[in-house]
Order: C-alpha cells, then structure tokens, then sequence
C-alpha cells in the first residue's frame, strides 16, 4: 500500500492524488517492488532488507540515492505468548523525495516530533529518533508485564508463567540486539554528515540521537539482567509452592487415614471387646475424633521442633 505525502509550510501533508516528495510504502505487492527497482532505481537486495526483520542496520550509498536501513519496533497484537519482534524500515534519500518502506501498516507522523520540519533530511531524522522512543515505550510495557507476572509467579505452580517470563527475556535480548545494530547506524551518519547533506543543527540533533539510543540500549541492558537474574529465583518459588502444597495434601491424607483407621478397626467381622454395648457407635466416632486431635498435637509439635 502506498501512502503520498508532501513537506509543505514545515508541516507533512498527506495526499490523496498527486505526487508527493514523501511516499511510504507499507507492505508493498510485486507491482510496487517492480516499480520501485524499475523507476526509482534501488537496488533489488536494498529493498528486500528494507522488509526482512532479520536484517541489521546499515547506511549505503548508490548512484542517485542513499539507503538507510534501520530497526523498528513491531506493532504488538496481543496474545498467550509475550513475544515482541523487530522490523526493518528502509529510508531511500533522493534529492528531492523521500521513500520508505516498511512491513506493517503504521501511522509514521503522527506526534509532535514532525511538526515544524522544513527539510526532508530532518524528517528521516525524526523517522530515526521515532524508532527510539517506540524502542522506549515497549521496554516500559517490558517491566510492568515482568511485575504482573512476579506477583502471579509467587502464588502460582505452573509453568505457564515462568515460560511467559523467559519469552520476555528473549524478545528484550532482540531489542538489544537492534537498539546496538541502531547505534552503529547513527555512528556512520554521524559521521557522513557532510556527504549526507546535513546542515551544522541536524549534526548536532544525530549527537542527541546517539545519546538516546545509548540510554535506551542501558534501560535494556537493565531489563534484560534483572529478568535473567530473577529466572532461577522465580523457579524456585515455583517449587516452594508445590512442595508447600503436597505437604497439605500429606496432612489431609494422614489426618483422614487416622480415623478410618479407627473405625475400620471396629468394622472387622471378628468378635470385638464392648461390641454388644449400647451407645457403641458413638463412642466410636469419639474415639475416633480424638485420635484426629492426638494426631495433629503431634503434629504441631514436630513442625515446632524443625
């Protein structure tokens, strides 16, 4: 699907008809690959990155345009497995358009960071830069799932959690391997500045993106340790819990066991001292009442004494 845009009065203007110095292309058919290698010249393997989610980032300079490849959050649709993936979007610079493609569907401007934008190499630096903060919003979601599921952890049995625990540990381990792949990004245009057309201001805004990538990629780092570190004390809170629940069910077990024991005793088909005696059956279900409280005062004794 494509989407048109334009960059006019510092503000990014969507368009139904016309052509537009801004086109996205968001999970583009054959056609629009066809057109795009045919017309616009980007290299068959560029444009095949720019929708592989395993590609790495990576800055490339053509004939008549510059590629720029970068990861991206994916949208996250819900579901039983907490599993967050990355993207890739490819930024294709000509001199006076913009091209990006991308995957999945999203709504690219939206927010205030493509307001008051004059050049297109600022509005690839806000695509950029959007990336982080959306890299921020899922580490945010990362540490209250991880929270919820420490509080179903320590009351729970199952494993379903623990194993929700280690998907988020793998897909935090995939956004510090794409937030790293982004800063080696950022390095190389920062340091192409010149060649890319950046102006003096949007050099000094790629230092200001490295560093929030750099924090970004620390928040990350912190999620990832505290999750790992955690997975073994987690499981074994999981196996307190179970052994805390079969010591129950033993004393359930043994508790009920007594008194049957009692009364299966006076139901043997043998001859029985007191068996003619009147009031026998309660005298019976008394017997067999105290025997259920000797057993659990010997009980409190032994768990006192350990």
């Amino acid at each position: 699907m494509l989407k048109k845009y334009r960059l006019e009065n510092e503000k990014i203007i969507e368009l139904l008809d016309g052509d537009g110095n801004i086109l996205v292309y968001m999970n583009p058919d054959d056609k629009e690959k066809k057109k795009l290698i045919e017309e616009y010249c980007i290299d068959e393997h560029n444009l095949s990155s720019a929708l592989d989610p395993d590609e790495q980032s990576r800055l490339e300079f053509e004939e008549n345009h510059t590629a720029i490849i970068f990861k991206l959050p994916r949208n996250y649709s819900g579901g039983v497995q907490l599993i967050f993936r990355c993207g890739t979007v490819g930024v294709f610079i000509f001199k006076e358009r913009v091209i990006v493609l991308i995957s999945e569907e999203i709504d690219l401007f939206n927010g205030k960071l493509f307001m008051k934008k004059n050049t297109l190499n600022g509005v690839v630096l806000e695509i950029i830069y959007k990336s982080i903060h959306h890299f921020l919003k899922h580490l945010k979601v990362f540490n209250l799932i991880a929270d919820e599921l420490e509080q179903k952890i320590n009351k729970s049995m199952e494993n379903r959690y623990l194993l929700n625990l280690f998907t988020l540990e793998k897909s935090v381990v995939f956004y510090l391997n794409a937030i790293n792949s982004n800063a080696v990004l950022i390095e190389k245009l920062k340091n192409n500045a010149q060649k890319l057309g950046f102006d003096q201001t949007q050099a000094e805004y790629l230092d200001d993106i490295l560093i929030e990538n750099n924090q970004c990629y620390k928040q990350a780092e912190i999620y990832s340790n505290i999750i790992a570190s955690l997975m073994d004390a987690r499981a074994s809170i999981v196996n307190n819990n179970l052994n805390v629940l079969m010591k129950t069910l033993n004393v359930i077990t043994i508790g009920i066991m007594v008194p049957t024991l009692v009364v299966s005793i006076f139901s043997m088909n043998v001859g029985l001292p007191m068996q003619q005696k009147e009031n026998m059956f309660f005298f019976i279900l008394v017997l067999a009442a105290i025997s259920v409280i000797a057993f659990l005062l010997l009980l409190r004794r032994i768990t006192k004494e350990h």
